[in-house]
């Protein structure tokens, strides 16, 4: 059971989530599909897709238009709401749901995810990196749950040093720690003007 400064940290951090949808697009949410991503998905099989922090769909769409069966979920409804109406006007079929990606792994009781099966590819683009530590291995079990044999998880997440709070942040070593049973295949640091990086790991 979480303490009431565990359950602070992940209000917080759900506000500033919100508040970022309600001020407009937040910075992550560029309209355009990271190259990191085309690249990854250049010449595979389409499968079974899910998305951990989704934004307003731009990237779940750019799945689905592939032949990808996708899932996206994010923690904000304003962002689910915008997500389900782009992909409408694209023309285009991609399951979007209002949750927490941290409780993946535990289905559609009480506050729970509905994805059941397993799933190819996951996509995370900063959402790991802003969760409070102590729902990280939570993320993880969730993941590996989900995950097919030789699964596939693009991450672009933020270094520690690119924010002055004690919750956000993700380096190699942590991933290298947390995420048991795979492997983690490739770092490449961003472009950004702080410390970024995409990470690719591969289910064993």
């Amino acid at each position: 059971m979480a303490t009431d400064t565990e359950r602070r940290q992940e209000q917080a951090v759900h506000r500033m989530l919100e508040e970022y949808y309600r001020a407009g697009k937040p910075p992550w949410d560029t309209d355009v599909t990271p190259p990191e991503l085309v690249a990854l998905v250049d010449g595979r099989e389409p499968g079974r897709a899910l998305e951990l922090g989704c934004g307003t769909g731009t990237n779940a769409i750019y799945l689905a238009r592939l032949g990808w069966d996708v899932v996206a979920v994010d923690l904000v409804d304003r962002a689910v709401e915008q997500a389900r109406a782009k992909a409408a006007a694209a023309g285009v079929t991609a399951r979007f749901l209002c949750a927490d990606a941290t409780r993946l792994d535990e289905g559609e009781d009480e506050d729970g995810v509905d994805v059941p099966g397993r799933y190819d590819l996951f996509f995370d683009l900063s959402c790991f990196c802003a969760i409070p530590a102590h729902r990280r291995d939570a993320y993880v079990a969730g993941l590996t749950h989900r995950a097919a044999t030789d699964a596939h998880l693009l991450m672009f997440g933020y270094g520690p040093e690119a924010f002055d709070d004690p919750i956000s942040g993700v380096t190699a070593d942590e991933l290298r720690t947390r995420f048991t049973g795979w492997d983690l295949v490739d770092v490449t640091p961003g472009t950004n003007p702080v410390p970024t990086f995409w990470f690719t790991l591969r289910r064993t």
